[in-house]
Order: C-alpha cells, then structure tokens, then sequence
C-alpha cells in the first residue's frame, strides 16, 4: 500500500466540530488508499483521551500537544520575523524532527497537510508531492476580522491578512494541488492569487446523514410549550460568538414581540464571558454549554438560526440541521456553498427585521419538518463521495 503523511492542525478526532469533523472524514477516506503517517498538534487536553482512536486508521500518529496562550506568544516573534503570526504559532521542533525522521526513514514521497501553517513542515522536503488543503481562506477571514476591530487589533489583523496570503501563494506555489471547501472558496482564491490559479482546485465538506438522522429517536431537551430556536457552534470560536450576540441583540427582541414562548439556545462547548452574559441578561436565552448529544437539540427545534456575519466556506452546521430535517434561517455569510433550490427549506435573510419575520414563520408552522433539505444535502453532500474526489485528486 503507498505511504501517505498527513499534516493536520488539530487532532482530527472527536469530529464534532467545523475542521475536525472534515480533517477527520478525509482520513478516514485517505486510509483506505494509503499507509497514513498522521502528525498533529492537540489544542486541547480533553482530545488526548482520543489518540488510540486514531490508531485503526494509521500506520503512525504523532501528537504534539499545544498550549494556545503559550503559542500566541510564541506566535509575536513572527513580528521579528516578518511572517505571518499563524506560523510560528503552529511551529514545533518535535513535530519538524518527527516528520523529517518519518520521510527519510519510510521513503515517503507523498504528503497532505490540512491548513496552511502545516506546510512550513515540508520545505525541507521538495521532493515530496504535496497537496494542501487549505479548506478557507484563512488570508481573507483575517481581514475580515479587521474590519470589525478597532486598533491595534485592526492593524495586527490586517498585517496578518497579507502575510499569511504571500504565504498562501508562495506554497501554493509549491503544491502539486491546493484545496478549498467549496467551489466559490477556491474562486475566492484564484482572484487573490492569480499566478497559482491552475493549481487550484476544491472538495466539498460533507454530512453524515446516517448519525444525523431525523428517524432515529432523541430525548427532548425542551418542555413542551417552548418554541425552541436552535444555535450550534463551538462557543469560544469568534465568528460564532458575534453571530450569537448580533442575534440576541438585534433579531431576538423582536421575535419575542410576536413570539412569547420563543427561547434561544446557544448549543456548544466553551462559551465566552460575552455569550454567557446574554443568558443572565435574559432568561429566554440558555447557553447550555458543551452538550453529549447536539442532535437533541437539533431534532426537537422549531427552526435552526446560522447567523454569521464573517465566515468562510461551507457551515457544517448547516448542513447537519438540513440533515435533520430542519428548517433553517440564515445569513448571505452562512449561506455559502450550499446552492439555493426552490424545494428547501432554507431561507437567506440579513437585515434584523428580515431575519426575525422569517424565524416567526417557522416557529408559528404547524410542524418543523423540512424533507427536502435531508434529501438534498444527501444526494450533493456525501463525505463518501467527496473522500472519493480527494483521493482522485492526490493520484493526478
């Protein structure tokens, strides 16, 4: 069987989250072809317990654990440098001595790495092909983000934005192919960096429609005259945090005008300061925290919220709510990817007022089941399909 090392950002198991559950279904795909040689970091203690969870699908796996507020210091030397902050912040002399080791000793001659900072770990290696999922455009959310912020937040933002896009170009450059999430996420790319565009290319994410799937039975969380509208997301994430405030602040007032029994529940791990305080302000909005089972909540929900106003490729979390046979309301950001069609029940709304009409229609609906999105996020999102699309890809 070929050989195959496999960098990922973040340990690829438990999949419960945006890049986890893709890092994870691609090696799980990636295994069935190749001998995997996984390298990884773990951000988070909890995720070591989940290492001999990996083992089934590699022949080798490396964890590197990562202290988050060590790396973000470690991260200023980029500044000295003049790099982009996310490199150093993923550096490892242990990770760069295993992956050195692995190659010279196995032979290898083909890599994958999943985010973009993964790929410092082969300069020393050209001869190694290599395909780069970069998934987003990390270059653009970044800049997003400092549009959002005041200085000098704004400032490091928008530095990091161009560095890490030189960056971007410069080893996309170096790949025999790079990837994205979506189709309009490698166009993004192509227009930003224009003289790697012919190695540029895109592998959707995916549902697991046999986990998420409204038939099976689900202990509701909820009482019975609750109108449960359903946020999922990882809580300490940015993105999400501000898609909760902006629609606690601005859309949720004016449901409960015409809505009395609407709650809002804010399903996910490490919520922030920020996110906590809007329950204690309101008690017609629950931060549950981290959760056993988000399908519970999913599957007894009115209608799922995915207000995001910066995000970048496909939002998993829309796609497991279709899945479920849920309704859906969601912002233009969230949207992205996933092609409109007259039969699902997805609406696109952006302005307050617009987005809280569109929730109360789903809430005052005499059921809250929305077939037709299950049954198109089956046939245009299957992680089968999609790991077979990959694997196409590294035998170009």
């Amino acid at each position: 069987m070929k050989k195959l090392l496999y960098l990922v950002h973040r340990i690829p198991f438990p999949p419960n989250k945006g890049d986890k559950i893709r890092s994870f279904h691609f090696l799980k795909a990636l295994s069935a072809e190749y001998e995997i040689y996984l390298g990884t970091f773990i951000d988070d203690p909890e995720d070591r317990q989940y290492v001999d969870a990996l083992k089934p699908y590699c022949k080798d796996c490396f964890c590197v654990d990562l202290q988050p507020k060590l790396a973000k210091l470690l991260s200023l030397s980029g500044f000295l440098s003049n790099q982009a902050l996310s490199l150093p912040y993923y550096r490892s002399q242990a990770l760069q001595a295993w992956v050195d080791q692995v190659i010279d000793t196995h032979h290898i001659d083909q890599a994958m790495i999943f985010s973009s900072p993964m790929a410092q770990y082969l300069v020393k290696h050209p001869h190694v092909d290599l395909v780069a999922d970069y998934v987003d455009v990390d270059s653009d959310k970044w800049q997003q983000y400092s549009k959002s912020k005041n200085w000098p937040a704004s400032w490091v933002y928008e530095r990091e934005a161009h560095k890490l896009l030189d960056y971007e170009t410069n080893m996309a450059g170096r790949a025999k192919s790079t990837l994205f999430v979506s189709e309009q996420e490698s166009r993004l790319f192509k227009h930003l960096a224009p003289s790697v565009a012919e190695k540029i290319d895109y592998v959707n994410n995916g549902v697991d429609t046999v986990f998420f799937d409204p038939a099976l039975t689900y202990e509701s969380p909820f009482s019975p005259t609750e109108m449960a509208i359903v946020f999922t997301g990882a809580m300490d994430y940015w993105a999400n945090v501000d898609a909760v405030i902006w629609f606690a602040q601005q859309v949720f007032p004016l449901v409960k005008k015409h809505c009395a029994d609407a709650r809002f529940y804010i399903v996910g791990s490490k919520p922030t300061k920020q996110v906590l305080q809007l329950a204690e302000a309101d008690d017609a909005m629950i931060v549950t925290g981290r959760v056993d089972d988000v399908r519970n909540y999913v599957a007894h929900a009115a209608v799922v919220v995915a207000p995001l106003r910066i995000a970048r490729g496909i939002q998993n979390k829309v796609l497991e709510a279709m899945a479920m046979a849920k309704p859906v309301v969601v912002t233009p950001a969230a949207m992205e990817g996933i092609d409109m069609t007259e039969t699902i029940q997805v609406v696109v709304a952006e302005a307050p007022s617009e987005f809280a009409e569109q929730v109360c229609k789903f809430l005052n609906a005499s059921d809250s089941i929305a077939l037709e999105n299950r049954r198109y996020v089956q046939a245009e999102f299957s992680w089968q399909q999609n790991g077979k699309r990959l694997c196409g890809i590294l035998e170009r």
